[in-house]
């Protein structure tokens, strides 16, 4: 895949238009691939000097362990996406990282990243838009948590997934290809797996949405909008703000 076809330039794309020389730069950062296995943690909460890294293919959850043992994912990470990137400037990673799937990244180091955008000043704004929209989600995601019921906490979510995957050209249609678990799901909903089946049929059984052998079908896409209350504004995919 061309360095202006991946995943990665298509989402910095949507806010920054990314010149031959830029992309030149990206591709330095595309040098150090690694391939990780479904279900072992590439990155540890705690772990120091930690590389971060960019996803090609595959997928990922970030999340924290209580004492408990009980798990809450925080996210999930599609091609496109950082991995680890606070744990890079913070020095030490505050969450562990697993892949879902098998995972083909590549490695960054701090001094990749620093070269890089002291080579092309509009990477690095490109880059800090990626992070001012991921801590967006994490807002609605919060305010799902807190104040949205649960049919609506998972609309809300499934339409997400669903423009960011359109975003790095993985969704054509008004549907696509989901490897989560109705246990993924309750850990990062705040619900049970009981739960999660329940409402999943409902959504079913309204006719708004299908999520059957990984695979999600929006079969009233705009009612599924209405019921979530879903804006993606807060994802700014409007296309590039600075040309």
């Amino acid at each position: 895949m061309k360095t202006h076809d991946s995943p990665l330039a298509r989402k910095l794309g949507a806010f920054v238009a990314l010149s031959n020389s830029d992309l030149g730069v990206l591709s330095d950062l595309f040098r150090r691939r690694r391939r990780f296995v479904p279900r072992k943690d590439m990155i540890f909460e705690g772990q120091t000097n930690q590389s971060a890294y960019v996803m090609a293919t595959g997928w990922a959850c970030s999340y924290k362990l209580l004492k408990t043992g009980e798990r809450q994912i925080v996210d999930f990470q599609i091609p496109g996406d950082f991995l680890g990137l606070r744990s890079v400037l913070f020095r030490t990673s505050d969450h562990n990282i697993q892949p879902i799937t098998r995972v083909d990244a590549s490695e960054l180091t701090a001094s990749d990243l620093l070269s890089a955008f002291q080579r092309t000043p509009r990477l690095a704004t490109a880059v800090l838009w990626a992070a001012s929209r991921d801590e967006a989600m994490v807002v609605e995601h919060l305010v799902g948590l807190g104040r949205r019921d649960a049919i609506e906490r998972m609309a809300h979510f499934l339409l997400e997934l669903y423009a960011r995957l359109r975003l790095v050209g993985l969704a054509d249609r008004l549907d696509y290809d989901c490897p989560l678990s109705q246990y993924m799901l309750a850990d990062a909903l705040g619900l049970s797996a009981v739960h999660v089946n329940r409402v999943l049929r409902q959504l079913r059984d309204e006719g708004l949405c299908t999520f059957k052998n990984g695979r999600v079908v929006f079969d009233n896409y705009d009612g599924l909008v209405d019921l979530a209350g879903f804006d993606r504004a807060y994802l700014d995919h409007e296309g590039p703000l600075l040309a």
